[in-house]
């Protein structure tokens, strides 16, 4: 069963940088699975290395990075320690090896005509279900702000059952879901945050 935006993510077992991982052993934890086209290739160092400098704030938030491609072990643990060596920058989380293209297939990560991983990134929540999926061209790298942005928004949702508007910030304003009757509905005239009776926001 592939990876479906809502759905149970696939468990897997995989080799990484840093030791044997399952995604089951991660529940409880809010997880980004992000997949890159290649070791050793331009936009992917920058992107690591940008994963890399918000490392820490990714970890107050809960939050486990996984990097994975198609290459092997031993290409994953070459790239890693170039980029310590000549870039100065020391990559802390698990880049898995998927070599078999199990786990890419099983979350569509798969380029069929370039036969390697699309730039790909999965939000996991702590029941392991998946919550956010995008794909960036392989020529356009991600923006680490509007994963941590997008991170954000669904602990917010977590914790306080609102959703969050078009643009939303920490700090700023959620919105109540949409009411399902008219008595439900006509409940929210008058009320501070009501802007009509289908958008509500709420401190």
């Amino acid at each position: 069963m592939p990876a479906l935006l809502g759905q149970k993510a696939p468990d897997f077992v995989a080799s990484t940088t840093k030791g044997p991982v399952t995604l089951s052993s991660l529940k409880g934890k809010w997880v980004v699975l992000f997949s890159h086209p290649g070791d050793f290739t331009p936009v992917c160092t920058t992107e690591f290395m940008a994963f890399t400098k918000r490392y820490d704030e990714f970890r107050r938030l809960g939050v486990e990075l996984l990097g994975l491609s198609v290459d092997s072990i031993y290409s994953h643990i070459a790239w890693v320690r170039d980029i310590k060596k000549n870039l100065g920058v020391d990559i802390p989380f698990p880049i898995i090896a998927d070599v078999d293209k199990a786990i890419a297939s099983e979350y569509n990560l798969i380029d069929v005509k370039a036969g390697n991983t699309v730039r790909g990134v999965f939000l996991i929540d702590p029941n392991q279900m998946v919550r956010w999926m995008i794909y960036y061209p392989a020529e356009v790298g991600r923006n680490i702000d509007e994963i941590l942005r997008v991170i954000k928004a669904f602990q917010f949702n977590w914790d306080r059952k609102l959703a969050t508007p078009a643009n939303w910030q920490p700090g700023q304003e959620g919105i109540e879901p949409a009411p399902l009757t008219v008595e439900d509905s006509e409940k929210r005239d008058g009320h501070d945050g009501t802007q009509t009776w289908y958008l509500k926001y709420v401190k």
